[in-house]
């Protein structure tokens, strides 16, 4: 097929599609470090910087990969839905199959859109397609069931008028069981901006790597090794763990500061999952319909469903089509330059906030965090109740 990758990031849509053998005949983004990237690494492409302002699609594409900024229907963001001015711009993605029915369309996005405003978000794309005379099918997927080391669930939606969704997304299904914590034998990540309201636990794993925190920087997740030490991770261990060879993103740095790279990364989707969909919509499958279920015209919408062109269906089905599981976490961490020690500041501020917090620990976690801030020279804070704990970071503040 021949590609228009909207929203395109640094291609790891169009990476993983290319490696199942279609080919993009367009990107488009407004960042100016995607921009460089992908003039970097397809450098043949042309390249339109604003969605807004294009006008149509080239006559050549028969596919549009859209991973649609997610801001506005991240759990953590403004739960705008799509009237968000950010996540809205899939309307931008309908005016342009208004004007010219592309046969296939695959999008993708975060699991929160099942749930926001009641599940209207999810409906109203779907309806969308619907009009258009499109059948589709989603399905939540893992990447850590794709040989990454990274627990990330995301939404694949695939629509099309010509091959059906179903034998693309929902023909695979291979479920493997996760991994159990095992403090001092394997390694763990977490994220250190966090702690008060979330974590992001992975066993042997990262938790989804972010395009930014809660805090408001480049947020690599941390992770605690079996030898007690906490570091987070380097730029090229995040490409790796995403799919990408080591230094994909270097190019960026043309136009902005290094860390800029986190962002473009967190934002990336994951390259053998693209891969995945990219040979199923070569080779499609055959799904098999004793998996439908009765399909909730309320509420929260399934994790996984389909339309056949005359019925919605919920489907039974695991978040892993593939089910390979990853090699250990620090077989991707080869980034030794790149890695640093959690430092005392950091760590201090993590320990503060689950002195607030109401999250259950992992029974040593906390004391192992205690450990290593000790090892780096700092205090560990002292077990104050919530109250008192406030009241001595306003002092010291």
């Amino acid at each position: 097929m021949n590609i228009a990758g909207l929203f395109a990031g640094i291609g790891g849509f169009e990476l993983g599609m290319q490696q199942a053998g279609h080919h993009a005949d367009l990107f488009c983004d407004v960042l100016p470090t995607a921009r460089a990237v992908l003039a970097d690494r397809f450098p043949s492409v042309p390249f339109h910087h604003d969605i807004t302002t294009l006008r149509s699609l080239p006559a050549s594409v028969n596919a549009l990969c859209a991973g649609f900024p997610c801001q506005d229907l991240s759990q953590a963001g403004k739960t705008a839905g799509l009237d968000g001015a950010r996540s809205g711009l899939i309307a931008e993605v309908f005016r342009l199959l208004s004007r010219r029915r592309v046969p296939t369309v695959v999008v993708e996005n975060v699991p929160f859109m099942l749930q926001l405003n009641g599940g209207d978000a999810m409906r109203a794309i779907v309806e969308e397609f619907e009009q258009r005379g499109y059948r589709w099918a989603y399905r939540v997927v893992d990447s850590w069931s794709f040989g990454l080391a990274q627990r990330r669930e995301r939404v694949f939606l695939v629509a099309s008028r010509e091959l059906d969704p179903s034998a693309v997304l929902l023909a695979d299904d291979a479920p493997i069981d996760r991994l159990k914590s095992q403090l001092g034998v394997l390694s763990h990540g977490f994220y250190w901006t966090e702690g008060l309201g979330g974590l992001g636990w992975a066993v042997d794993a990262v938790p989804t790597l972010k395009n930014g925190s809660t805090i408001g920087i480049a947020s690599p997740p941390a992770v605690l090794l079996p030898d007690g030490r906490i570091v987070k991770l380097g730029i090229e261990d995040g490409e790796c763990l995403q799919g990408f060879e080591p230094g994909w993103t270097s190019a960026a740095e043309t136009v902005a500061k290094p860390s800029s790279r986190w962002g473009l990364i967190g934002s990336a989707v994951s390259v053998p999952v693209a891969r995945w969909v990219g040979g199923r919509l070569a080779e499609p499958g055959v799904y098999d319909t004793s998996r439908d279920l009765p399909y909730p015209e309320l509420g929260k919408s399934p994790k996984a469903a389909r339309y056949d062109g005359k019925k919605r269906h919920a489907v039974r089905i695991s978040t892993d089509p593939l089910g390979i599981k990853p090699a250990p976490l620090g077989t991707f961490m080869r980034d030794v330059a790149g890695q640093q020690m959690l430092s005392i500041k950091a760590t201090a501020g993590f320990l503060s906030r689950t002195r607030r917090a109401k999250l259950r620990f992992e029974p040593g976690f906390i004391h192992a965090v205690e450990r290593h801030l000790l090892a780096m020279g700092g205090t560990v804070p002292l077990h104050l109740p919530p109250a008192a704990q406030a009241q001595l970071e306003l002092l010291a503040a």
